[in-house]
């Protein structure tokens, strides 16, 4: 059966959430490498959430869930990085 009504997704935000995701998993490594991985991750992702985000709002709201997400934890991931993860941890 197929249904009327398809499902629309959005990539953009689905790669945004993943390397928001990769970032926060990345920060905590000691000896700078969290900071260069995790933060450069983060900061790649809060791009791509900006995308996600225009491009979830121009389709009435669709696939706006994972950006919010990607935005928890790009804002988790520069708030460790401030508090000496990924240098001192």
């Amino acid at each position: 059966m197929t249904s009327s009504v398809e499902r629309q997704s959005n990539p953009t935000a689905w790669v945004a959430f993943w390397l928001a995701l990769g970032g926060l998993v990345l920060m905590p490594i000691p000896v700078f490498i969290g900071l260069i991985l995790g933060g450069g991750l983060s900061i790649v992702a809060a791009v791509f959430a900006v995308i996600g985000l225009l491009k979830g709002l121009a389709r009435g709201g669709t696939g706006i869930a994972p950006v919010v997400f990607a935005a928890i934890f790009i804002a988790l991931t520069w708030g460790g990085i401030s508090l000496g993860g990924g240098i001192i941890w």
